[in-house]
């Protein structure tokens, strides 16, 4: 195998290593995916101003976020599913992110549990929150992340009705995958990533399969995930899931201004500028085009992260720049996972945590604390 240098160098052995149905669900938006590529191709409309003869010895990008440090201003954002991207993926993400400092957000649609991964973690990780009908299991859901010691709760806000995304439905998406002819064959051209599922035991929705009575099996579990995301979800709710939780909150999902004036009120410790990856509204803005506005309305009130199209570090200098006080990755680590398991988040790290370094010190700065609009290049 050859060097792997960048994220794209992960994506393209990611590709080849995991069957079609995880990939696509992985690279893809909805509808005509135009939110889902524009998130990426944004980030190149923003240029840097390159400084020379500074002194750029003894660099630090070390930060903090929700005021934990963190080795970089960069989380792994909740990904749903990752345990079938590797075996064992929530926990090996986990650890990944734990060993190169920086926090890791469980998602409530899991492979593994809420208590699968703190048995495999020494310090806290956050998790984030779908609301459903059944509040019953909200409520068991959240004393279940209490119980876990988890630092933070991420609430997002923006699945309250699921986008139609064409290729998971093409693929007939499932944990784990129906065995159809097609699935078959395909697995069958990937034979590490079936050899290491026949290992684990976690081929299902960990927080949720043993937690209610509706879902016994694949397809009543199917089911009742899909009938289950309230599309009443209001403001109102936040307050009732903020006394449950009583520790940090986060609301992510955020792309307008007075969406982000209502989570301030809301109480909420940081927002996170996402349009959910692309895989929700097609044909909304990309998320760094709406950060600047976002972070003039509501900055100096609560921390505003970015979620959305990073796939380098570069792109996490330009977040910083236009304003955001720490980002999160989802794809990016997911290639990562997928390709060499835990040894590809911690690459995945890496090679965001370089490219950030050496975009600051080509800019003249040494902290990245002083990243501000001042290093964006204006051609006016």
């Amino acid at each position: 195998m050859s060097a792997v240098t960048c994220i794209e160098d992960l994506r393209v052995l990611y590709k080849r290593r995991v069957p079609r149905m995880f990939y696509d669900y992985t690279e893809s938006g909805s509808w005509t995916e135009t939110t889902f590529r524009d998130n990426v191709e944004a980030f190149t409309r923003h240029k840097l101003r390159q400084r020379v003869m500074v002194d750029m010895s003894d660099r630090r990008i070390s930060s903090t976020m929700l005021d934990e440090p963190v080795a970089m201003p960069v989380a792994l954002a909740p990904v749903g599913l990752s345990g079938m991207q590797c075996a064992d993926g929530e926990i090996k993400a986990a650890r990944a992110a734990e060993r190169f400092g920086v926090p890791y957000c469980l998602s409530t649609l899991s492979i593994c549990s809420i208590e699968d991964v703190a048995r495999d973690a020494s310090r806290p990780f956050w998790f984030q929150l779908y609301v459903m009908r059944d509040r019953g299991f909200i409520e068991r859901l959240i004393a279940r992340a209490k119980a876990a010691e988890c630092s933070a709760l991420v609430l997002t806000v923006d699945l309250q009705i699921l986008g139609q995304r064409h290729k998971d439905i093409k693929n007939g998406l499932s944990a784990p995958p129906k065995p159809t002819l097609t699935n078959l064959i395909n697995i069958a051209t990937k034979p590490r990533w079936a050899i290491q599922m026949l290992t684990t035991s976690r081929r299902n929705f960990g927080n949720i399969v043993g937690h209610i009575d509706e879902a016994v099996d694949l397809s009543s579990l199917s089911k009742w995930t899909a009938s289950q995301f309230d599309p009443r979800l209001s403001w109102d709710d936040v307050k009732w899931i903020k006394d449950l939780w009583g520790g940090k909150l986060v609301i992510k999902g955020i792309i307008d201004v007075e969406d982000a004036r209502m989570a301030v009120q809301s109480g909420a410790d940081a927002l996170v500028v996402s349009n959910h990856g692309g895989r929700q509204l097609d044909g909304a803005p990309a998320t760094i085009d709406v950060l600047g506005s976002i972070v003039d309305a509501v900055g100096d009130e609560i921390e505003v992260w970015l979620d959305g199209g990073i796939r380098s570090g570069q792109d996490v200098f330009k977040a910083l720049a236009l304003g955001a006080r720490g980002t999160l990755i989802g794809r990016a680590y997911i290639y990562g996972l997928g390709a060499m398991g835990e040894t590809g988040v911690h690459r995945t790290l890496e090679i965001i945590a370089n490219e950030l370094d050496l975009t600051m010190a080509f800019c003249g700065l040494r902290n990245i604390a002083q990243v501000s609009a001042d290093v964006l290049w204006n051609p006016t």
